[in-house]
């Protein structure tokens, strides 16, 4: 599966990454890409190991604001 999420604060590189690490630590989490110019995180899973709440709650964890 393939879920696109928008994530307002996201300014730097290291937010890029603190996002990024946060989802790809997820069980069932294959592929992570971030695009800062547009706020939208691309995530490549499996929805039998995780959801998309489990990758909100991962995004909010870090400080940053998950949207839809």
């Amino acid at each position: 599966m393939q879920l696109t999420l928008e994530v307002n604060g996201m300014t730097c590189e290291h937010c890029e990454k603190s996002v990024k690490n946060a989802l790809t630590e997820l069980e069932g989490v294959h592929g992570v890409e971030v695009d800062l110019d547009s706020g939208k995180v691309d995530v490549t899973y499996d929805e039998a190991y995780v959801s998309k709440p489990l990758m909100k709650d991962a995004i909010e964890s870090q400080g940053y604001e998950p949207v839809g």
